[in-house]
């Protein structure tokens, strides 16, 4: 069996979880999420509501693969909605900056027009200064997806450092062309 996926997942008192054939529903203090399972895996929630188990029917190579990622899954949807997930990201070069227009996150970054990015009605996004972002939210693919695509706008190039980039990430400068003389 799957190491992962033989830990039950502890459920917090302010959580709580239900299972609806296979769907798992997960509601907490900032909202609610919930995730259909593939049919070769078992949720289970324990009477007292404490912890959610997750087992697979059958041996399959499928049954395998999903037995762990379910697990994960409902282990990422209990923290979301009990605490939240967090992205933070930097936008670094000369005249590059970041603002929020209504639903609308909007980059200068080095292109002759600025780029806008339409932000999700799930996420939190907010500019505290022109150079940072925050993309706050329940779900943790829903965060990291949007956080990456923000990134994929202008990504941190390797001579000078210009782009956005996630806070603390380090880049590694290249030497110019002059370092070959």
């Amino acid at each position: 069996m799957s190491r992962l996926g033989r830990k039950p997942v502890a459920v917090p008192e302010k959580v709580k979880a239900s299972v609806d054939g296979q769907t798992v529903n997960i509601e907490g203090p900032l909202g609610k999420l919930s995730y259909t399972a593939n049919p070769e895996i078992t949720i289970e929630v324990a009477e007292d509501g404490k912890e959610v188990t997750v087992t697979r029917k059958n041996d399959t190579r499928t049954a395998k693969a999903m037995h762990g990622l379910t697990r994960a899954l409902v282990a990422n949807m209990v923290h979301g909605v009990e605490q939240g997930y967090e992205k933070r990201l930097e936008v670094v070069g000369v005249g590059y900056l970041a603002a929020i227009a209504g639903d609308v996150l909007q980059l200068r970054v080095g292109f002759a027009n600025e780029v806008h990015k339409k932000i999700p009605t799930d996420l939190d996004v907010k500019c505290p200064d022109q150079t940072h972002i925050v993309v706050k939210g329940i779900d943790k693919q829903r965060v990291g997806q949007f956080a990456a695509e923000v990134r994929s706008v202008r990504k941190p190039e390797p001579y000078k450092g210009k782009g956005v980039r996630y806070q603390g990430e380090r880049v590694k400068l290249k030497a110019g062309k002059a370092a070959g003389k």
